[in-house]
């Protein structure tokens, strides 16, 4: 119990010192949805209808991809996994509660972007607002675990930003969010698929839940929640 505590309090002072996590979870997709937000419903006021799914799957895509592998590269390859290890906290301890911070950042980011983009641009509210937010814990799950990969794969902070935007940009190009799908050619279409963001915006926009849709994103879930535990046990035995 005193490892737990011990490792929620470092994670909190890590959080406030953190200028990574307050751009990329709440600056930028704010500076997007309100920049964006108005192009998209001056030059296609259509878009009112996906807007808040739209900007939602940006900002969970950016602050997951860009936001936390830093969080977990500075945590696994700095003193920090050495104060872990000495006062008894086990390593996946970080993870976890790196991923719980940015999940409660994401969400709390997502109902600003709920609550806001109705007033300031005459969004549609989701006709099934269980689904669609079952659907967003959904997808900040599922993309926070892609994130933690890069975390824990890659040593050194400057390549952690590289590998999470050349994951990042693809996944916001190819999601459908920034103009249809069916826009693209086939090939970028098919490399869409791999991304989480991809599925998000299906899953939000349609809102209801499929098996054509949940199961890809398990699938990719699974997938890097098997990664990441390989790769912890890998930095444990360093």
């Amino acid at each position: 119990m005193g490892g737990f505590l011990y490792g929620v309090i470092l994670q909190w002072r890590l959080d406030l010192r953190s200028r990574t996590l307050l751009i990329t979870c709440y600056a930028v997709p704010l500076l997007f949805f309100a920049v964006m937000g108005g192009i998209f419903t001056s030059v296609m006021p259509e878009t009112r209808e996906t807007l808040i799914q739209s900007m939602t799957v940006f900002a969970v895509t950016m602050g997951a991809l860009i936001g936390l592998p830093p969080s977990l590269t500075e945590l696994y390859r700095s003193d920090v996994k050495n104060a872990y290890q000495a006062n008894g906290v086990p390593l996946s301890l970080g993870l976890v509660l790196t991923n719980l911070s940015a999940f409660v950042h994401l969400l709390l980011m997502s109902v600003i972007l709920y609550m806001t983009a109705p007033v300031v641009f005459d969004a549609k509210l989701p006709k099934q607002t269980g689904t669609y937010f079952c659907g967003l814990v959904i997808l900040i799950a599922v993309s926070l675990g892609v994130a933690s990969i890069i975390g824990l794969a890659v040593k050194d902070t400057a390549n952690t930003s590289m590998f999470s935007i050349l994951i990042f940009l693809p996944s916001v190009l190819l999601s459908g969010i920034m103009f249809p799908s069916d826009m693209l050619p086939k090939i970028f279409v098919t490399v869409g698929k791999l991304f989480p963001a991809t599925w998000g915006y299906k899953l939000l926009t349609d809102g209801v839940f499929s098996l054509q849709t949940l199961c890809p994103l398990c699938g990719i879930f699974l997938a890097a929640s098997v990664l990441c535990r390989v790769l912890l046990k890998k930095i444990q035995t360093r």
